[in-house]
């Protein structure tokens, strides 16, 4: 209990722990030298009660209290009961804690979240100051392959020693933390301007030039380094540390140092929310094929259409292939996306031959994918979709580019022997603008070569053109397949290939991609 009369405090009544902390006498007490001045204005104030945290002693030894102030009860205004609460040992237990969450246990470093802490506090609300910051993220090139070579305790051996490499190569004030399994992020402060990140960066590239003794073995590491300055502009520090990530990531593409390009990442978010619509596409259904016909210049009849996959969004905007086929295949999405296609081209097919009263005398080419070849059962696809469409092998063609074919040789080896055990036609599509390897189309029961049309348009105007599919058709000859010209746009440029030797072709002087039922209304009509 403490009373206070004519400004002096005094201790009525005090605990054995209260006296061994603070002492029995009011006017020699720390506590009252301290908190006198708010004690006071408590009691002159008409509050009846006040609580608030109190810390005492040195940072060494420093405690911590909870002080609870109230009113007795009486005449005597002046006289109040003081209650502390010890919490030290809570507080310090807590911070232990937040310490431990903030800190790699390998490294020692801070991990991702003290780092986005620590950047947090650096840049804080100080937009003014945040050109004077960047931050770079280091990521260790196909660090996996050392703990898949030579285990987990080597990998964090090189880990500890590729961080303490960093952290000889930063500046004194330069921050250092391990925000992810082989990837380290550095806070700096930039005195010279953007230059100061380019000379950090050297100076790490510089010390992991150095290879590492580990064990019996000498590694070297390599390492993609990704940039991103406070003046690009962000929301908070997770931002920063995001856009530094993403230029890490094209860092890894193109062997150099990056930094952050806005424009690369509204393209990258816009390809990311097209995957999500994409999606949403192709579980609802909201995906068509159309068809162009590919006709015999010799006769000028249609001996095949090409399935090509449409997507009009729910807006009515029409998205081209081009954009939207790359983020299928990136995503994993071509892999329902081909697998709809081949069911749709089937009984597209399978119903034009109902409305003709029997075989409508044409086929239907679908094309691969690289990664449909590799994660999809094509053949097994290809036979159940032939047999719920009443289809025969022979009506089916499918289209592998050659970067289908290098992927993994022997996997399309024996899928191509698959197909062709099926009766199917199989197809190199965009013939020459790959890696060609004559000892894949020696090997390969590949039946058809499509010449890009790179190749054949303006291919009268270029005897180099020229050359080139004249040398086409002659290596198809004399490995005894067919050949279909894309991209023809004129009756000269038809006649000139069919002259040359070339068996089919595709453009726009026959037709552009066509609705089903226009398809099938264009098949009748040409070949009547």
């Amino acid at each position: 209990m403490l009373s206070m009369v004519d400004g002096q405090f005094a201790f009525e009544a005090v605990t054995n722990a209260f006296s061994a902390s603070f002492g029995r006498s009011a006017d020699r007490s720390p506590l009252v030298a301290i908190l006198g001045g708010r004690i006071a204005a408590f009691l002159e104030s008409a509050a009846t009660s006040e609580a608030f945290d109190w810390q005492f002693g040195d940072v060494v030894d420093c405690r911590h209290y909870r002080v609870h102030l109230a009113r007795a009860s009486g005449p005597d205004a002046y006289r109040c009961l003081l209650t502390l609460i010890d919490h030290t040992s809570e507080l310090r237990t807590e911070q232990n804690l937040r310490r431990e969450m903030m800190t790699d246990s390998l490294s020692g470093l801070p991990n991702r979240a003290g780092f986005s802490e620590l950047l947090e506090e650096a840049i804080g609300d100080r937009t003014d100051q945040r050109e004077r910051f960047a931050v770079l993220i280091v990521n260790l090139d196909r660090f996996s392959r050392v703990n898949a070579c030579m285990g987990s305790m080597t990998g964090d051996e090189l880990l500890i020693t590729v961080a303490r490499r960093l952290k000889g190569a930063l500046r004194g004030r330069d921050v250092l933390a391990r925000t992810g399994g082989d990837e380290f992020g550095i806070l700096m402060s930039l005195d010279e301007g953007r230059s100061d990140a380019d000379h950090v960066a050297k100076r790490i590239q510089g010390a992991l030039a150095t290879p590492f003794r580990l064990s019996d073995f000498e590694i070297r590491v390599s390492c993609s380094i990704g940039i991103a300055f406070g003046s690009d502009g962000f929301d908070d520090s997770e931002d920063l540390i995001r856009h530094a990530q993403f230029a890490v990531k094209r860092s890894k593409a193109s062997g150099c140092v990056e930094s952050y390009q806005t424009q690369a990442f509204h393209v990258v978010r816009e390809q990311f929310g097209m995957e999500t619509s994409l999606r949403r596409a192709i579980d609802a259904d909201l995906l068509r094929l159309t068809y162009q016909p590919i006709c015999d210049l010799a006769t000028g009849r249609v001996v095949s259409f090409e399935a090509l996959a449409r997507w009009q969004m729910e807006d009515g905007r029409e998205i081209s292939p081009t954009d939207f086929i790359p983020v299928a295949e990136e995503s994993g999405l071509i892999v329902p996306l081909g697998r709809w296609a081949i069911s749709t081209a089937a009984t597209t097919l399978a119903s034009w031959d109902r409305r003709f009263g029997g075989n409508c005398g044409t086929k239907l080419a679908v094309n691969l994918s690289a990664i449909q070849l590799q994660r999809d059962n094509i053949p097994h696809l290809v036979e159940n979709a032939l047999a719920a469409s009443g289809l025969p092998g022979a009506r089916f063609t499918l289209e592998l580019t050659e970067s289908a074919l290098i992927s993994d040789p022997d996997l399309v080896a024996q899928t191509m022997q698959a197909l062709k055990a099926l009766g199917t036609t199989v197809a190199m599509d965009d013939f020459g603008t790959g890696y060609s390897n004559l000892a894949y189309l020696q090997k390969l029961p590949i039946d058809v070569l499509k010449m890009d049309r790179s190749f054949v348009t303006g291919m009268l105007a270029d005897r180099d053109k020229i050359s080139i599919v004249r040398a086409i058709l002659s290596l198809a000859q004399a490995l005894g397949m067919q050949t279909t010209a894309e991209g023809i746009e004129s009756h000269e440029l038809a006649q000139t290939l069919a002259a040359l030797g070339c068996t089919y072709g595709q453009g726009f002087f026959y037709a552009r991609p066509l609705e089903a039922d226009d398809a099938y209304q264009f098949l009748v009509a040409r070949n009547a």
